[in-house]
């Protein structure tokens, strides 16, 4: 009965793992959109260069970033453990620019 239920705390451990890993990569996704569109009118390295830099310092991997106007869209992914050897990567995309009315 012990190991059924370490099994299962394993197991539900795992999925809680998943689930803060997609919440960080979504965090990480905003802020660097939001420090990239900050940065849009310098142009598009600057743009992306302060997108990862900002995606780095949430434990974020940028993997694209592209203007569109004034636009800045980013896609960030985050590495996580669910269970010991097996490494899994989430992803979140996220855009940010000016107001439009």
């Amino acid at each position: 009965m012990g190991l059924v239920f370490v099994v299962f705390g394993t197991f539900g451990a795992a999925i809680v793992a998943a689930g803060m890993a997609s919440q960080r990569a979504a965090v990480a996704a905003d802020l660097g959109a939001l420090a990239g569109a900050a940065r849009a009118l310098d142009g598009d390295t600057a743009a992306c260069a302060s997108a990862s830099d900002l995606a780095g310092r949430n434990d974020g991997r940028l993997v694209g970033c592209h203007l569109d106007g004034l636009d800045v869209l980013v896609t960030v992914e985050v590495a996580f453990t669910p269970l010991p050897g097996l490494t899994r990567v989430a992803a979140a995309s996220a855009r940010a620019g000016p107001v439009r009315g």
